[in-house]
Formats: structure tokens, sequence, C-alpha cells
């Protein structure tokens, strides 16, 4: 079995993509914390909308879905779920909150990652929330002929509970004794957790809650205004992909987890540069039609009147409804398609 030895990543040698990676995120973390100083009663706009799309995506990417109606009244409102799907995202909801207000007081620990777990569950009736795996799972994919491929076998039941102990004591020393760079030790502590799966049932659902939670114990807080959950859906067959090359030899303790390292570092890079535009439309107070000219600038291709709303915190949707009817009567926007198929696109 894999010994979690960060003493030995710490002597590897990292190549420029990789590095350059973790000086563009200290970059742009840099930046965000000014934007933040500077207006922070406009980016509260931003955390409420982020929320809302992690917790849609990350249930999406396990084929758990609601309308994008009750996904807001879940998220935003507490509104009571229907079904076991909406049962499951208020209980993604519930984690992603507590982590929101309290990231601080939770010690990664086995513990606190079986609590989370129960809360992820809370609403279900499942009789093995915060507890580890009783039976053996299987990481598979299913291709379009029908045929399912065992793609990587994790760890066996019995040696579950150790395993989550020994990342976390890992993962605490190295980050304590500042030996090894948080941006590199956060994506091996999720790769290896989920070469683990230590759970029957929520561990993807749990690694990005998790991926969350150490970033913001690690001071890089865009998960909070930007969802990291929307960037893995957007492009699920990247994570996938980069997951599988990082797994081989990983039971055997031989795994390169470069290529997952640089996944997570890729995505987090784009969400603070994502930030950085939406910042840019907050910062100032404009007529509602130039803030969602400055965001159809931003646009490339197609776009719904919801990216438009995302980008725009600020204004109301009878707000971005009415600009957007403006600008494709002044020719600057066509629209194409009705009903929830409306988009639009730059004339120019």
């Amino acid at each position: 079995m894999r010994n979690f030895n960060y003493t030995m990543i710490n002597e590897w040698k990292w190549d420029s993509e990789l590095l350059g990676l973790i000086a563009a995120i200290y970059k742009e973390a840099g930046k965000q914390e000014l934007y933040l100083k500077q207006r922070p009663e406009d980016l509260e706009k931003l955390v409420e909308i982020a929320k809302v799309q992690s917790t849609e995506a990350s249930n999406a990417i396990e084929g758990i879905r609601t309308t994008n109606t009750r996904i807001r009244q879940l998220v935003a409102e507490k509104t009571t779920p229907r079904n076991r799907s909406e049962q499951e995202i208020a209980g993604y909801r519930d984690v992603l909150n507590i982590i929101h207000e309290s990231f601080d007081a939770i010690p990664i620990t086995q513990n606190y990652i079986l609590q989370l777990h129960k809360i992820l569950y809370s609403q279900t009736n499942n009789p093995i929330a915060g507890r580890t795996k009783n039976v053996q799972n299987y990481i598979s994919a299913t291709y379009p002929d029908g045929h399912t491929e065992i793609l990587f076998t994790p760890l066996a039941p019995y040696e579950t509970p150790d395993a989550l102990d020994r990342i976390c004591g890992g993962y605490n020393r190295v980050i304590g004794n500042m030996e090894l760079e948080p941006l590199i030790a956060i994506p091996i502590f999720i790769h290896d957790f989920l070469c683990i799966h230590p759970f029957n049932d929520g561990n993807g659902r749990m690694s990005r809650l998790l991926t969350t939670l150490l970033l913001y114990r690690s001071g890089f807080y865009v998960g909070k205004y930007i969802s990291l959950e929307a960037k893995i859906a957007k492009n699920k067959d990247l994570y996938y992909d980069a997951l599988s090359a990082s797994q081989e030899g990983w039971h055997e303790g031989k795994d390169d987890p470069v290529p997952f390292i640089k996944y997570l570092l890729g995505t987090i890079l784009a969400a603070y540069r994502d930030f950085e535009d939406r910042f840019s439309l907050v910062e100032t107070k404009l007529p509602a039609i130039e803030t969602v000219r400055r965001a159809a600038h931003n646009k490339i291709g197609r776009f719904t009147k919801q990216d438009i709303r995302e980008l725009c915190p600020s204004l109301s949707l009878s707000s971005v409804e009415g600009a957007l009817r403006k600008l494709v009567e002044s020719g600057e926007l066509r629209r194409e398609g009705n009903g929830k198929n409306t988009c639009y696109y730059r004339t120019e």
C-alpha cells in the first residue's frame, strides 16, 4: 500500500509549468486581497452566486439534478427538499455553508471528515453516513457500447480508516512545519483521498468540499466567489483524465500525481482570473445597460441571460432582461432561440 510519504514528495523536481502555475496563483491571490478591501459589500453578491453554482455543479457531476429554480430555492432560501436528489443537494449546501463560515475551526482529521460526510447525508436515510465504506468499491467507466470497465480498485474497507488517518497526519505535518508548498500538498491530499475512496457513496462530492476547505485554510479564498465545482463540471473529462493518469502505480507508491496537481492548479488559476473579470463589473457604479454591455464584451460566442446575471450580481433579473432587450434593439447583440433556449451573441 502507498506510504503517503510527503517528505519524499518534497524532494521531487517540479517542472517549470507547475511552478509557473503556483507563481501565477500567488499573484492573483494577492490582487484578490486588494479587491476585497476595496468593495467588500459588492463582492458579497458573488458569494451567493458561487454557492448556488457549486452546489448545482458538484451534484450534477454525480448525476444528481433538479431544476434551476429549485436549486436556487434550496441553496438561497433553504426550502424543504421534495425528493432524494433534493435531499442530497441540500446536504451539500449545508456542508458548504459550514466550510464558508467555520473553515478555520475545522481541523483536517478523520473524525471531522466523517462528520462532514454525515452532514452531507443528513437529509437522507443513509445508514452508513459518517462511516467509512463497508464493501469494496471500484472506479469504473461505462462506454457507449454499454460495457463497463474497472479503471482503478481503491483500498479495501479494512485498510481505509488507517489510510485516512495517515493522509491527514502527513498533510498536517508538512503544512504545520512548512515542509511543502500548500498548492502542491492540497492536490496530493485530494488525489490520495480519491484513491482511498473511503465511502460507499459521496466520495467525489466530499473531495470537492475538502478541496475548498483546504484552500481556505491555506488562505486561497477564490472558491468563495467563483465556483471551482462549476469549472470542474464544465470540463469533467479533463478531471477524470488527470485523475486516471495520476492513479497508475498508486498502490505500489509509484504513482505520479503531477497530472492531477497541474489540473487542479489550472482550475484554481482560471477561477482567480474569472474573479478579476467579475470584480471589474462590480467595482464601478454604472447604468444597467453599460454594465451588461461590458459583461457581453467579456463573452466570446453565444451566451445566455444567466451567463450575464452571473457577471452582474449587482443587477436584478429585470434589469438584465431590459438591458439585453435594448442591446438587441440597437443591433449590438443578436438574439437566437426562444424560452429556455434563448441565447445572444455580439454582432461586431
